[in-house]
């Protein structure tokens, strides 16, 4: 009897058949298949425009096969604002770096969650000025030495890092505010899970959303794949844990039921 092969995964047509040129270990192109793979699920395609700015992120456009804006750095949730406001039948996404979102564009994204903008932000922090070569950003942890923190970042020079979840969810206006990370396949399902989520809060009006994404940077971490996987969970998720910060739905349905 010949044994026949049975196909249990394929490829999301939204994304674009081409070799990804991101560092071995990287977690953008996981988060880039879990966004697509969101997309297919609502059937978006058609009427999906990603905004990118500045930063390992800007290159989306070449693996997610949508109508794609490139905006200034930091500038993508203004970008994104005025294309949903000017066409409010569109899904409109931002797919963002810690370096860019949490840094130059602090006001964008601080101001845009708390107008409530019905818009998804993806956000993928590793920790690191990716793109331009391993500076520290605002969210490098405390004693992580990078190009411009080579005795490693000191609280009382640099201050703590950025903790972006924690702080927009104290806003009234976002829906749904998540951190989640792609550093093993059960922590990649549960992140699959909160974009789908997310998506479904701009799909229904619910308002800005946003998944935060802990991702390991191999190539400035200086870490091989496999230890800079593990050193998301064993390091960075210690400042940064997991978990839902703000859910509208989920409070509005415990105030209904008290």
């Amino acid at each position: 009897m010949i044994a026949t092969e049975k196909k249990v995964f394929a490829r999301t047509p939204v994304l674009t058949p081409k070799m990804t040129h991101y560092c071995p270990g990287c977690g953008h192109g996981i988060v880039h298949r879990l966004v697509a793979e969101a997309i297919e699920h609502y059937g978006l395609r058609e009427r999906m425009v990603c905004v990118a700015p500045v930063g390992c992120s800007v290159l989306a456009y070449k693996y997610i096969d949508v109508d794609m804006s490139e905006a200034a750095h930091g500038r993508a949730p203004a970008v994104a604002t005025g294309i949903k406001r000017a066409r409010p039948e569109l899904f409109v996404m931002t797919y963002q770096g810690d370096g860019d979102l949490a840094a130059i564009g602090t006001a964008e994204i601080v101001h845009a969650a708390n107008r409530g903008e019905n818009i998804s932000v993806i956000f993928v922090n590793n920790a690191v000025y990716g793109m331009t070569g391993g500076q520290m950003a605002p969210t490098t942890l405390l004693g992580q030495k990078t190009k411009t923190s080579p005795a490693g970042r000191a609280e009382k020079l640099e201050g703590p890092p950025i903790k972006v979840s924690e702080m927009l969810s104290t806003l009234d206006g976002p829906s749904y505010i998540a951190r989640v990370t792609v550093n093993k396949p059960a922590n990649i399902r549960k992140a699959k899970q909160a974009i789908l989520t997310a998506f479904g809060r701009q799909l229904d009006g619910k308002g800005f959303s946003l998944v935060e994404v802990l991702s390991p940077c191999p190539t400035y971490w200086r870490l091989p794949p496999q230890k800079a996987a593990e050193a998301v969970e064993n390091w960075m998720m210690k400042t940064f844990p997991l978990g839902v910060y703000k859910d509208k739905e989920a409070a509005d349905g415990k105030r209904a039921e008290g």
